[in-house]
């Protein structure tokens, strides 16, 4: 399985890669300001990585309850299904956001929000959480324990 991580934002789209290894790797975010680009690379992305599964965060709120981007998400995952003819699992992504930036300072996280590093570091957490056959991708010796939903 060759998945691609996303975590999605109407300003910028991050992406990890889950090769065929189990490996999730953060990947160049798609940080366009148009946003028919943002998809036209998203394109390229699941082409030339021959992507056969898309890994999607759902924006779950602390109580388990669709978070505010919940119907945003739902069109975009819907969409890519039309789209892409490949499965589209929704997964939970509360706290990808902050694991990511943990460890890093202000400053530092100022610098590199603007491009995406943060996105694409937790669309990798994402896909880590996305577990197939019960064979998680993994970055590393831990993996965060978070509840999965899937919706193909």
């Amino acid at each position: 399985m060759r998945a691609l991580g996303i975590d999605y934002g109407t300003r910028r789209i991050g992406l990890a890669y889950g090769d065929e290894l189990g490996i999730a790797t953060p990947i160049p975010a798609l940080t366009d300001a148009n946003p028919d680009k943002r998809r036209a690379g998203l394109a390229v992305v699941i082409k030339q990585r021959r992507v056969t599964d898309l890994v999607l965060g759902y924006p779950y709120n602390m109580d388990g309850s669709a978070g505010f981007k919940a119907k945003e998400v739902d069109a975009f995952a819907e969409s890519l299904r039309a789209e892409f003819a490949l499965p589209v699992h929704l997964i939970d992504e509360r706290l990808t956001s902050h694991m990511a930036e943990s460890g890093m300072s202000q400053k530092k996280l100022r610098e590199i929000r603007s491009q995406g590093i943060i996105d694409s570091r937790a669309a990798a957490l994402i896909l880590q959480d996305f577990t197939p056959n019960t064979e998680p991708f993994s970055a590393g010796a831990t993996k965060a324990a978070r509840p999965s939903s899937t919706a193909t």
